[in-house]
C-alpha cells in the first residue's frame, strides 16, 4: 500500500490564492471590458440619417417607376433588396444578411470604423464593393463625406441573390439616382462587370451588351482584365493613381475576386476592422490583401453575421431601427490602458505565486 503524501497546507493556500486572483481579474476585465459601447457621435448621427434619406430615395423612386418592391423579400420597403436570380446574378447570396445592411445606423458604424482606422477630414480611402449589398456601398459613401473624406470607388455590377440584381436598376442606377438627388457627390472612379473573372463572363450576351452600353453612356473607366494579377495592378494604378499620399483605409464590400484575390486565407479575414493579417503568396493576393500589405488598414464588410456579432448590430430588423438608435459596441476598441494594466498584474501575481511555490519546494 502506497503512503499518503500530505499536502502542503502552504501550496494548498497558494492555489486558492491562484484561484481568487484568477477570479478577480476576470471580474475586472468584464467591468474594463464591458464598457465598449461606442458613443454616437454627430457625424455618426449625420451619416445615419442621410443613409434613412437615401433608402426613402431609393424606395420612391421604385415606387414611380414601377420597379416592384417585394413585400415578401424587403419588408422594410428599402428597394436596395432585388430578387433572388436575375441576369446579374453571380452568387447565393443570405437574405437576412442584405436586410441586415439596410440599417441606417450602418452608415453611423462605418463612420465609426472609418476612424477607428485613423482617417480623418481631408484624407483619402479607396472603396472596393460589388453589387451583392448596395446598401452596405451606400452607407461607406455617406459615412466618407459625412467626414469630409475622398472615397475612390470602384464598383461591380454582378450581384449575388437580393442584392442589386435587377437588370433595370442595377447597382450603377442606384448609384446616378443618388447624385441625381443630392444624397451622393462620389463618381465612381472606375467600374468593373463582376462576376466570374471580374468581366461577367457567366452573364448572357444581351445582358452583358446592356451593362457594357451602359458603363460606354457613362463615362465611366471600365477595369477588364481576367487575369487576377493584372486586374488587381489596373485598381490599385486607379486608387493610388499618381498621388504620393498614403490612402487612410481600404473598405472591401462583398465578394469581388479581383478584391479578396484566390487564397483560401481570406476567409480568416475578419469581419469589420483589420490592421494585422496573415498574407498569401503575391500571386494570389487582391486588392485587400495588396492594401494591408502597405500597412493601410482594411475594413471588410463581408460576412454581415460576424459584423453584427462583432459590433452589436442588431439581425435582420423589422422595423429599421431609427437613425442613430442602435446600441453599437466594440470590445475591441474598449481594451483601453485600464485593461492592459489588469491583465499585466494578473499575469505578475501569478508568477509571484508560481515564484514562491517553486521556491518553497527548492
Amino acid at each position: 500500500m502506497k503512503p499518503v503524501v500530505p499536502v502542503d497546507r502552504r501550496l494548498k493556500h497558494r492555489i486558492l490564492a491562484a484561484g481568487i486572483v484568477s477570479l478577480l481579474a476576470w471580474t475586472l476585465l468584464q467591468t474594463v471590458s464591458s464598457g465598449g459601447t461606442i458613443p454616437w457621435s454627430e457625424e455618426m448621427r449625420e451619416a445615419a440619417r442621410r443613409m434613412e434619406a437615401a433608402i426613402k430615395v431609393v424606395a420612391r423612386y421604385c415606387q414611380t417607376a414601377g420597379i416592384r418592391i417585394d413585400e415578401s423579400l424587403d419588408p422594410n420597403h428599402t428597394g436596395l433588396i432585388g430578387p433572388e436570380y436575375s441576369p446579374v446574378f453571380t452568387t447565393l447570396g443570405q437574405l437576412a444578411a442584405k436586410r441586415t445592411t439596410t440599417n441606417p445606423d450602418m452608415a453611423g458604424l462605418l463612420v465609426y470604423l472609418l476612424h477607428r482606422a485613423g482617417a480623418s477630414a481631408g484624407d483619402t480611402i479607396a472603396v472596393g464593393g460589388s453589387a451583392s449589398f448596395p446598401a452596405l456601398i451606400v452607407a461607406a459613401l455617406i459615412a466618407a463625406e459625412a467626414m469630409d473624406v475622398h472615397a475612390v470607388t470602384i464598383l461591380s455590377l454582378g450581384a449575388s441573390s437580393y442584392g442589386a440584381t435587377r437588370p433595370e436598376f442595377n447597382l450603377l442606377d442606384i448609384h446616378e439616382l443618388l447624385v441625381r438627388e443630392g444624397i451622393l457627390h462620389t463618381v465612381p472612379a472606375a467600374v468593373s462587370l463582376g462576376g466570374e473573372g471580374d468581366v461577367g463572363s457567366e452573364f448572357d450576351p444581351a445582358t452583358r451588351e446592356r451593362l457594357l452600353q451602359q458603363l460606354r453612356m457613362s463615362g465611366i473607366p471600365l477595369v477588364e482584365d481576367p487575369d487576377l494579377r493584372g486586374n488587381v495592378a489596373r485598381r490599385m494604378a486607379v486608387y493610388l493613381g499618381t498621388s504620393e499620399e498614403r490612402l487612410a483605409a481600404f473598405v472591401n464590400i462583398g465578394g469581388s475576386d479581383a478584391n479578396l484575390g484566390s487564397s483560401p486565407l481570406v476567409l480568416e479575414v475578419e469581419s469589420g476592422l483589420n490592421t494585422d493579417l496573415v498574407f498569401p503568396p503575391p500571386a494570389q493576393r487582391g486588392v485587400l490583401y495588396e492594401m494591408a500589405a502597405r500597412g493601410i488598414p482594411v475594413i471588410h464588410l463581408l460576412h454581415i453575421r460576424g459584423l453584427a456579432r462583432r459590433y452589436a448590430l442588431p439581425w435582420d430588423p423589422v422595423p429599421l431601427p431609427e437613425p442613430g438608435t442602435t446600441r453599437l459596441h466594440d470590445d475591441e476598441g474598449a481594451r483601453d490602458w485600464r485593461f492592459w494594466l489588469v491583465t499585466a498584474a494578473y499575469f505578475a501575481v501569478l508568477a509571484l505565486i508560481g515564484f514562491a511555490v517553486r521556491a518553497r519546494r527548492g
